[in-house]
């Protein structure tokens, strides 16, 4: 259409007439006269703007997919977060059990052999001291820490001290190849002295070559003079091989200690040494043997069978 004066004036009087339409419709309320009309234009345009809505719809759900979609992937992000730290925090509390039961083992070693002792714990290994067989504790000087102290566990010998500083220590590893220590086998006090061999178990030489040893004996340290660097009693390890003697003056034995020297953590440093040695009283309670079953067959003579004494006759 082209814009002449006509099509203008036209169009003015088209949206005259809406307007008072418009006024007439909200005036009449219920009664509208152009409430038909209204109608009418619903029936028309009804199934139009729903088909419309239909095809609109999905667009709508999808944008509302996406937002709910985010929200979710929010919420999930949180709950993951949340369970990582529930996670975190149940490791968290797994290490507290695992470390106060140790604590309660090593005070219970401390209790059963009258040792003072000043708690540490592992903090480096002995990367920093060379290839020797070597850990950092958080303790030293300012907790009374000295050169040449026992250091246990709940399991049993963990090594000595050798450096002090102000507040860390290092320790010398059972284990250990420069590590030697006195020794004393339970029930019959034979002597000896136990040597570190790394990986492997420790390499026991008895005093007595004619000692009667067997596998599953145990041993405890025998004390230093002045108990330093060993208290007595400590429990070494269980005897898990004997050489065989063949005439020489000492015996050989190898012995599984009791500590693991890889799973450190919780350790003891003895800076009060028992009033007297308390032998074998710190050893672990031995394991009870598992008792063998045993079965009872019972026989029923039967009714042919001759009885003892009887025979019969041909």
């Amino acid at each position: 259409m082209r814009d002449t004066r006509e099509s203008r004036l036209l169009l003015v009087l088209l949206i005259a007439i809406a307007f008072a339409l418009i006024t007439v419709d909200i005036r009449g309320g219920e009664d509208s006269p152009v409430d038909g009309a209204r109608q009418a234009a619903a029936t028309v345009f009804g199934p139009i703007e729903n088909g419309v809505s239909a095809a609109v719809d999905p667009v709508g759900n999808a944008v509302s997919a996406i937002r709910d979609s985010g929200e979710r992937h929010d919420r999930l992000a949180e709950l993951e977060r949340e369970n990582a730290a529930l996670k975190a925090e149940l490791g968290s509390d797994d290490r507290n059990r695992s470390r106060l039961k140790q604590l309660d083992k090593m005070l219970k070693v401390a209790g059963e052999g009258q040792y003072g002792i000043k708690g540490a714990e592992v903090i480096a290994i002995g990367a920093a001291q060379g290839f020797s067989w070597t850990v950092t504790i958080d303790a030293g000087a300012n907790d009374g820490l000295q050169r040449d102290m026992t250091v246990l566990n709940g399991d049993g010998l963990v090594g000595r001290v050798t450096t002090v500083g102000p507040n860390t220590a290092t320790v010398l590893l059972a284990n250990d190849p420069d590590f030697t220590v006195g020794t004393r086998m339970e029930g019959n006090d034979e002597l000896g002295f136990a040597s570190g061999q790394g990986d492997g178990p420790l390499r026991v030489e008895l005093l007595n070559g004619k000692a009667q040893i067997k596998k599953g004996d145990r041993l405890v340290t025998f004390g230093s003079q002045a108990d330093r660097p060993f208290v007595p009693g400590v429990p070494v390890g269980v005897v898990s091989r004997v050489d065989p003697s063949g005439g020489d003056l000492t015996r050989t034995l190898y012995v599984t200690p009791y500590v693991s020297f890889t799973k450190l953590d919780i350790v003891g440093v003895v800076v009060e040494a028992p009033k007297k040695d308390p032998r074998d009283t710190v050893l672990p309670a031995k394991p009870k043997p598992t008792p063998t079953p045993t079965v009872t067959v019972t026989v029923t003579p039967s009714a042919q069978a001759p009885l003892d004494g009887q025979y019969q006759e041909q």
